[in-house]
């Protein structure tokens, strides 16, 4: 892909829409939706179970009543326990793929527990080996209605640390939802995931990181709620993480997926028009936009 082409796409979590319980003030999808499309985007991931009709031709139609696109979208699903299949359940959510022509289905390694904040267990290699299966029944699933399946390393998951994704690449051939934040908190640094492994990227979630409030999460000196509610994250070009380099890496590469502007974020209460949510948003896409125009200027 030339970054003329590059697919950019929002998230309905940057507007503070979450699927943790208590976690602040919950937009509606008409705002959400409606400040997606005139910053200019024309396609968005899902959001939290919730957010959008659970219906899969509610869902379709509600995001083609805003002209957009659903690229697909953030699943945790409990991948390492033999006592529980994943697959009928991802297959429910596949119907609102269907539905939405959404491609992408991004995978968490969820816990089993409330929030990203507690303490997980070690897995066993006979857990490790469960989880691959796992990835492989669901990839398998996905790709029989052209859905295609991404691991996505996240803060609080059973695949968080540097250690952790490199279990994941050298232990399976799954796919990567490159997260820049939460890769960069569980100590992987995305910049070089980008460089040395660009044919196992397929997604990204773009997220600029504050590392001093970074660290304190790192640490468990801050819980991750905490750290997002004081500026974890900023936007685009406004952080420590080199999202310059790793844009520039994935294009070069031949990337094909989609950048989605990810920006983390925890609201109080309904934000003014133009304000918040959407000034962070518009300062990353200009961001983001200026980078792929240096990049098609050098002829990429």
């Amino acid at each position: 892909m030339s970054a003329k082409n590059a697919k950019i796409a929002a998230a309905p979590i940057s507007w503070g829409v979450c699927e943790v319980p208590g976690w602040g003030h919950q937009m509606s999808p008409a705002r959400v939706l409606q400040e997606m499309a005139s910053l200019g985007f024309s396609a968005t991931e899902f959001g939290p179970e919730g957010f959008l009709p659970m219906e899969p031709s509610l869902k379709a139609s509600i995001l083609k009543e805003h002209n957009m696109t659903a690229v697909g979208g953030f699943v945790p699903v409990i991948l390492h326990r033999v006592d529980h299949d994943p697959v009928p359940g991802v297959k429910t959510e596949l119907e609102g793929y269907k539905a939405a022509g959404a491609k992408t289905l991004v995978l968490a390694a969820n816990s089993g527990i409330t929030g990203y904040d507690e303490k997980l267990p070690v897995l066993t290699d006979a857990e490790w080996n469960v989880l691959f299966e796992n990835l492989n029944r669901i990839k398998a699933a996905a790709a029989e209605v052209g859905v295609e399946t991404v691991l996505h390393p996240h803060v609080g998951t059973m695949v968080e640390t540097y250690d952790h994704v490199m279990r994941v690449l050298n232990g399976s051939t799954i796919q990567f939802c490159l997260d820049t934040g939460h890769m960069m908190i569980g100590g992987t640094n995305p910049a070089e995931f980008a460089e040395k492994y660009p044919n196992r990227v397929a997604h990204s979630h773009l997220k600029d990181v504050n590392e001093a409030v970074a660290e304190k999460v790192r640490k468990h000196e801050m819980t991750y709620y905490d750290g997002v509610t004081k500026n974890l994250y900023t936007p685009l070009g406004q952080g420590d993480a080199d999202i310059r380099l790793i844009v520039r890496s994935l294009i070069k590469s031949g990337y094909t997926g989609w950048f989605v502007l990810e920006q983390d974020n925890a609201i109080y209460a309904e934000p003014a028009q133009g304000a918040g949510p959407y000034a962070d948003a518009k300062a990353s896409l200009e961001f983001l936009q200026g980078v792929l125009a240096e990049l098609d200027a050098e002829g990429f």
